[in-house]
């Protein structure tokens, strides 16, 4: 051997003796999934659900304990007691109920193939189970379902799951699949087919909340089942003995009612497992994402790379505080970035809002846009943390935008589906917040475009009519406030995407629509009322009246008065004074009439007229910026965060809206929140946890820290930016774009000369260009 080659091998040996091999490295990378809590928000009104997903995943994997009621619209509530089974995917934080596809349930004893009723008058599959034999981890689920002693466990990847289950010994041990169930609505067809003794495949179609939804499956089972059996309409599938045998490829059946239960039997503690892979497309491309995602039966591999990738998203937040603000801090991440999520097969195919089969070649196609919720802080954090795969989510809305015979960018869009939920075209606020922002890789020119064409529409919701008379009139469409002033908002963000692209003509045209709040504000009574195609004022307009005759959107004028995010100073201009509005805002917060408005969804988390678990109100504390006095915003979203959120399963005061409740705490836990998305600024409010270090898309970080910090030293005394004594009651994106040191100095009394003077307040349409 030569003197070079026996150097060279002992550097080599050297380099890899060195090196921490794979495991190494997981053991010693900081865990940050100990500190998030999948359970929270899963009773009450969060909406959440607690089984497993990967960031952004295409399934998610997770319990139902209820199908009808749609105060569980995630398929999940923390007071049940029952479980139907365990289905592919589901909904995060939403209002309505959709989703729970492809479900299945292991069972011992007599078969069933309904889950009958959840008193156990009418006997069926699902099983009681309780919160002491359940524990909800990130990429991990288990529990023990009662009445059949069989523990199940669950873990997923993007577009697979795994279930494993340890059965009692059973000589009638059965896995139940129930291709008719979904939560609330119907299954229109469905089929499925026993490929071999271990591999299932099948799909079903779903009339929903989305009219027409596709989920195919394929699923492989670790050991051959002892039978298969399906069923159709309640009764067993049987074909003439002379030409069947026990396991062939034609062994299958379709309709609206289809049920397979595969046969076992069971030693004590036998483990059996089913992977199952989803697609939109075919059961072909199930199995190629199932193989792709999921080629062999280590359950614990999986949830340690479920892990993994979490602690990788994670770690975009360093946190120091106490255990529950860590708890809190961490599971708001979580659930901030499950959705939107991935709409896209391996081969990187999927079912576009046409129908037809189309490839993403450039860009990750997502889907699950509650964009009427999420502009507002979901995707200005993605802006900060999640500059990519925002591009992507705004390339799949102007994919949907291209596929749509309207030509109008998304709405409330999930699979491939327009539900037309919420109002306004919030796309727009989404699409200029990431241009302004630098976010790269979007073909801007089809993106102003498709904005364009989305507000000027002359079929959707009343715009045409409302460029024409200035507002949505109530008397022509539903809604008419909240359209009206929603539409002002987008068109502002639209001026500014024109005026940046050297568009004047329309930049002037939605200028002017961006004044449009003006035409609604009833100076006499001093909030925004529903006006007539004739110019009349509604007559006998109760400003309690929740959704007075159509003209709110889940809400009345105490709320919506204040959705004029981009023209504050104009909104304070038309109340006379700063010191009008802000006794205005006061008496938002101190509101009592001893109304309870039972029966009404969207009330919650209730200081007076301020509905924190809905999102109209969320960017209303904010506004004592602009009226110079911030040490109230200050006392309130400190409140908010004290009374509001939190590390247990009740913790959320209304629906998380696919993460929009977790952004704003994010944000706000931080000390800034994005009160106008589509401008440059942050509103300052007083951190809510010691110190935060937030690692930007870029790989800059933005060091948060405090002095003084506790609980009842809530008042901002003094800021400093970037070693810079900081004045003023909001920053711009441009000064912590790359990264930098926000350092807050809090007291327990207000600091009124704090940011109070005028200059010193947040800029608004009518106080700066565009």
């Amino acid at each position: 051997m030569t003197y070079f080659k026996l150097i060279t091998l002992l550097s080599l040996y050297i380099l890899v003796a060195c090196a921490p091999n794979a495991r190494q490295e997981q053991t010693t990378q900081k865990d940050y999934t100990q500190f998030v809590k999948p359970l929270v928000g899963t009773l009450g009104e969060g909406n959440t659900y607690p089984g497993a997903q990967v960031p952004f995943g295409m399934v998610q994997l997770s319990p139902d304990t209820e199908k009808w009621q749609w105060g569980a619209a995630s398929g999940y509530e923390y007071s049940d007691s029952t479980i139907y089974g365990f289905s592919m995917t589901h909904l995060h934080g939403t209002g309505i109920p959709d989703m729970g596809d492809i479900l299945f349930m292991p069972t011992v004893g007599q078969t069933h193939i309904r889950p009958g009723k959840k008193d156990f008058s009418e006997p069926g599959y699902l099983s009681k189970f309780s919160h002491e034999n359940e524990t909800a981890e990130v990429g991990y689920y288990s529990v023990v379902l009662d009445d059949y002693n069989i523990k199940t466990e669950l873990t997923s990847t993007n577009r697979a799951g795994m279930m494993r289950y340890t059965f009692p010994a059973s000589d009638s041990a059965h896995v139940v699949l129930d291709l008719s169930h979904v939560l609330r609505f119907d299954v229109v067809w469905s089929n499925v087919q026993v490929i071999n003794e271990t591999t299932i495949a099948g799909m079903h179609q779903v009339k929903g909340w989305a009219k027409e939804r596709y989920v195919y499956f394929t699923a492989e089972f670790s050991r051959p089942f002892d039978a298969a059996r399906i069923f159709s309409g309640g009764k067993e599938v049987k074909y003439d003995s002379y030409k069947t045998y026990r396991f062939r490829s034609s062994k299958e059946a379709a309709g609206p009612d289809i049920q397979l239960v595969a046969d076992y039997q069971t030693s004590e503690a036998e483990q059996l497992s089913v992977k199952v892979g989803i697609s939109p497309i075919s059961t072909a491309n199930a199995m190629k994402n199932l193989k792709a995602e999921m080629p062999d039966w280590d359950f614990e591999k999986y949830v340690s790379v479920s892990k993994n990738l979490w602690n990788k998203e994670l770690a975009k937040f360093e946190v120091e505080g106490t255990q529950n603000q860590k708890e809190t801090f961490y599971t708001a991440a979580y659930h901030a970035f499950m959705s939107p999520t991935t709409y896209f097969d391996v081969d990187r195919n999927y079912r576009g809002l046409d129908q037809n089969i189309h490839e993403c070649k450039d860009f990750d196609n997502y889907t699950v846009f509650s964009l009427w919720d999420t502009y507002r802080a979901t995707h200005p954090l993605f802006c900060l943390t999640q500059a990519d795969r925002n591009a992507n989510m705004i390339n799949a809305m102007l994919a949907h935008y291209q596929q749509s015979p309207d030509k109008l960018l998304p709405i409330w869009s999930f699979w491939n589906n327009e539900t037309w939920c919420m109002i306004g075209y919030h796309a727009v606020p989404v699409i200029v917040d990431a241009y302004f922002k630098g976010v790269q890789g979007v073909d801007w020119e089809l993106a102003y475009e498709a904005c364009v064409n989305s507000a000027t529409h002359p079929e959707y919701d009343a715009t045409a009519e409302y460029e024409q008379l200035g507002y949505v009139p109530y008397d022509l469409e539903n809604e008419s406030v909240s359209k009206t002033l929603e539409y002002a908002y987008d068109d502002y963000c639209i001026a500014r995407f024109a005026k940046a692209l050297g568009e004047e003509a329309d930049y002037k045209r939605f200028s002017k629509r961006a004044l449009a709040y003006k035409n609604l504000f009833d100076k006499e009574i001093g909030w925004m009322r529903p006006k007539d195609s004739k110019g009349q004022w509604m007559a006998d307009f109760d400003t309690h009246h929740f959704e007075h005759l159509g003209a709110f959107t889940e809400g009345t004028t105490w709320q919506y008065t204040w959705t004029v995010p981009h023209d504050v100073k104009g909104l304070v201009e038309l109340y006379g004074s700063k010191e009008t509005m802000a006794n205005k805002l006061d008496s938002v917060f101190a509101y009592s009439s001893g109304k309870d408005y039972k029966g009404v969804d969207d009330i919650h988390g209730r200081i007076g007229e301020y509905w924190h678990g809905n999102e109209p109100s969320h960017h209303v504390t904010h506004l004592y910026a602009y009226v110079g006095q911030p040490w109230k915003t200050q006392q309130l979203t400190r409140h908010i965060i004290d009374t509001q959120y939190g590390n247990e399963p009740g913790s959320l005061c209304g629906n998380d809206d696919c993460g929009q409740m977790s952004a704003w705490y994010i944000f706000n836990a931080m000390g800034f929140y994005p009160v106008c998305p589509g401008s440059d600024e942050y509103v300052i409010t007083s951190p809510a946890i010691p110190s935060v270090t937030m690692t930007l898309s870029n790989g800059n970080k933005l060091v948060i820290d405090t002095e003084n910090y506790s609980d009842k030293n809530v008042y901002v005394q003094s800021v400093m930016i970037n070693g810079v004594e900081w004045n003023k009651s909001w920053f711009s994106f441009n000064d912590i774009k790359e990264g930098g040191h926000i350092h807050f100095v809090l007291g327990d009394t207000p600091n009124k000369e704090w940011a109070s003077a005028e200059e010193h307040y947040p800029p608004s349409m009518s106080t700066s260009k565009l």
